[in-house]
């Protein structure tokens, strides 16, 4: 048979009208209507017809008759789209669309002109990766979203332990540095990151009974690694550990333009692992983080909360790890 519909949606009425059966059979078949007793030959027909016809499921009045969206809608905190985030989301998105789910990203931005995603999509779970702004958890419900997580009616969870500060500093201890400064970056959208890892650098350094570790933060740029790294230079700093693998860059550029060898001068280890650790030269110790397991954890926790199924628990695979290369090495001598 031609197609019988041309400028509109196809819809089931189409589909049933074109095959001569009844609209209810098609509406079993299309939304897999449990405890029908439909032949295995008339569900083929109709799935066959359907695409010819080029049926497109129509999303509002599914999910009226499901009450499901099959959307997931993850809350960013407003940080630098870095690779390592990227990673994190691309992961999730790839486990929630083999289990059926899209997933959509939104970034609240401090002025809070545009309107909530999660007013207009009516998502089937509403995740976030940082703790919920004041208001947000209050227009959600308002919005008729019942699972949020983190639950805030949850009693309060173990925060995520960093463990990155303690393998950077402890590696640069286990061969020799005494003197190690911690550099940070002046992103005013990652201060709270950056603070955490700073306070738990040097809380390591005083376990081990370290010099009290010198702390600045840099906008990345040559000029500004530059001139923390004479001030750190001067007082007798050996070796650095880097809030990431930028700011660790920023230092070995910085220190090769003035003449300090690295890692002979000058030891410095990054985080997180990023491609520039292994394309730059010397190559560069870091902290490789498990992007593709913590992306896979947040689309399970979100599947969790929609199927009913066991929250899932967070394995070694989610741990840190060093990656050590060319860029550290013992203090020289004397």
């Amino acid at each position: 048979m031609s197609q019988t519909t041309t400028g509109r949606r196809v819809t089931a009425a189409d589909i049933a009208r074109s095959l001569g059966i009844s609209r209810a059979t098609v509406g079993f078949v299309l939304n897999d209507t449990p405890g029908q007793t439909i032949s295995e030959a008339t569900r083929t027909r109709v799935l066959d017809e359907a695409r010819r016809l080029g049926y497109r499921p129509h999303v509002a009045a599914r999910a009226l008759a499901t009450g499901r969206t099959r959307i997931v809608l993850l809350v960013l905190p407003d940080w630098p789209l870095d690779f390592n985030l990227r990673r994190n989301i691309e992961e999730a998105s790839l486990a929630l669309d083999e289990a059926g789910y899209a997933l959509i990203t939104y970034t609240p931005h401090p002025t809070g002109h545009s309107r909530p995603l999660w007013e207009t999509l009516q998502p089937d779970v509403v995740l976030a990766m940082a703790p919920w702004a004041p208001g947000q958890v209050e227009s959600m419900r308002a919005a008729g979203v019942t699972r949020i997580i983190p639950d805030p009616d949850a009693p309060p969870q173990a925060e995520w332990h960093e463990e990155g500060p303690a393998l950077q500093v402890g590696h640069l201890a286990s061969l020799g540095h005494r003197r190690i400064a911690f550099a940070g970056s002046a992103d005013p959208r990652i201060a709270d990151l950056v603070a955490l890892r700073r306070h738990l650098a040097l809380e390591v350094a005083a376990e081990r009974g370290l010099e009290p570790v010198p702390a600045a933060d840099i906008d990345l740029t040559d000029a500004s690694a530059g001139a923390v790294l004479a001030e750190w230079r001067a007082a007798g700093v050996t070796a650095i550990a880097a809030y990431n693998d930028d700011v660790a860059t920023a230092f070995v550029g910085a220190a090769q333009r003035s003449g300090i060898a690295v890692p002979a001068g000058l030891s410095v280890i990054g985080h997180d692992d990023t491609p520039i650790a292994s394309i730059l030269e010397p190559r560069l110790t870091t902290i490789r983080v498990d992007t593709v397991g913590l992306g896979r954890f947040l689309a399970e926790l979100a599947l969790s909360a929609v199927e009913e199924r066991p929250e899932p628990s967070v394995g070694p695979e989610l741990r840190v790890a060093l990656v050590e290369r060319a860029s550290t090495a013992p203090p020289r001598a004397g």
